[in-house]
Parts: structure tokens; C-alpha cells; sequence
């Protein structure tokens, strides 16, 4: 199942190297959630592994961006002791276009007042 979510990066981690097969990066972002007329500020992690750990590279701190993750969850045993983990996997990253960040040639400008029709003197010849 994947998920979206929008917010500010806020932090972006060198890649490790977890092993010889495995590597991964984590980056930060800080997400705004309002619930019963209260904003709430959430720091959320993710991790991208292997071939996407260069998605964050071309994103700078503070800049607006959509992520597309899945959650997974792991067992792990050590000891006799069973914990579990879960994981918030980014597979792809997308910056948001802020609203004022457009291209300028598709808006169209607001009238003047000199662009507004008004009364003249002259007679009227216009057949409709």
C-alpha cells in the first residue's frame, strides 16, 4: 500500500552503508496537521534504500516537497528478545510548485481603469 504526504524538509542525512548489500539515507520532514481547530507540527522520518538514496540529493533544506512512501514493519531477534521496527520507505520525491511560482506568460493581468468601457457623448451606431 503506498501513502503521500507534503511538508518542509527540514533534515537530509549522508547515505550509510548498513552492509555490503544494504545501504540507506534518511531525511526529515515537517509536516502541519490541524484536528479540532488545533495546528499540530509533525517531524516525520523516512528512508530511502539502495538506487533511491539519490532522490533527496537534488532537494535543499526548507524547500516544499511531496513524498510517496510505504510502511513496513520488521521482526528482529537478538538474545531471545523479539522487538519490532517499522519503516517509513520513500520511493519517490517530488518538490511542490508554490502558488506565487508560476510561469508569469499564463496569467493573465487584471483591468486598469483604463481598460473599463464608459459613457460617451457620441451617438450610439452600433446595430444591436
Amino acid at each position: 500500500m503506498s501513502f503521500e504526504i507534503s511538508g518542509r524538509l527540514i533534515e537530509k542525512y549522508s547515505t550509510i552503508q548498513v552492509s555490503d548489500r544494504f545501504k540507506k539515507r534518511e531525511f526529515v520532514i515537517e509536516s502541519n496537521a490541524s484536528n479540532g481547530g488545533m495546528e499540530f507540527k509533525d517531524f516525520i522520518k523516512f528512508q530511502l534504500t539502495q538506487d533511491k538514496c539519490n532522490l533527496v540529493d537534488n532537494m535543499n533544506v526548507n524547500d516544499e516537497i511531496k513524498v510517496s512512501f510505504n510502511i513496513r514493519g520488521n521482526k528482529w531477534e537478538k538474545d531471545g528478545k523479539i522487538n519490532y521496527f517499522t519503516n517509513l520507505d520513500a520511493w519517490r520525491i517530488d518538490k511542490v510548485q508554490q502558488q506565487n511560482q508560476g510561469s508569469n506568460h499564463d496569467e493573465i493581468p487584471a483591468p486598469s481603469i483604463n481598460d473599463m468601457p464608459f459613457e460617451s457623448s457620441e451617438p450610439d451606431d452600433l446595430p444591436f
